[in-house]
């Protein structure tokens, strides 16, 4: 009998921590790391895993390299095997905490938080702050950011002969619906 009662109190409590944290695995990444008057330097995953502890604002995200697509197939080769190396580093992973996040004041219109945390990528962690506008809709909790970061950050290798041609500093964009 014992046994029972304890088995049940252990369900129900991971039942409702696990009600704690909402998922998407269909979150959008896309970065750009193009220069004006040279062809575009684009790529958007539609395959991210982003995480997000509605109690605690803790957030994460796993996005797969060669998740990454390309209009031009041969640049997006050359991503994989020359810049980020995706064999070798296969993925991309975001850990964070959204500043000051509170579930309950979500609406329809986007609030601003500030995200801090560390994004691993081609075998470096580097600190990331960005702004996050985050609502709350019928689909669930909507989150979008745009931040920048820099390929020399995580020792990405732009080769000489198309330097002038890919940019240094990478925007990224990320779209998500939270359920």
């Amino acid at each position: 009998m014992k046994n029972t009662i304890v088995i049940a109190i252990l369900l129900i409590s991971s039942w409702s921590i696990a009600q704690e944290k909402i998922i998407s695995k269909s979150a959008v990444i896309t970065f750009e790391a193009s220069v004006p008057s040279f062809e575009e330097v684009k790529a958007t995953n539609k395959n991210v895993t982003l995480v997000l502890n509605s109690k605690t604002g803790e957030i994460a995200s796993l996005a797969l390299i060669k998740g990454f697509r390309f209009k031009v197939a041969l640049m997006e080769e050359h991503f994989n095997e020359n810049y980020i190396e995706s064999d070798k580093y296969p993925k991309a992973l975001f850990k964070g905490k959204i500043e000051g996040f509170d579930v309950n004041s979500l609406t329809s219109s986007p609030k601003e938080f500030i995200i801090n945390g560390k994004l691993e990528l081609h075998g470096k962690t580097f600190v990331i702050k960005a702004v996050a506008k985050i609502s709350q809709t019928n689909s669930g909790i909507n989150l979008k950011s745009n931040f920048s970061v820099n390929a020399s950050d995580f020792d990405i290798a732009i080769p000489a002969v198309v330097k002038n041609k890919v940019a240094n500093k990478i925007n990224i964009q990320v779209d998500a619906v939270l359920k």
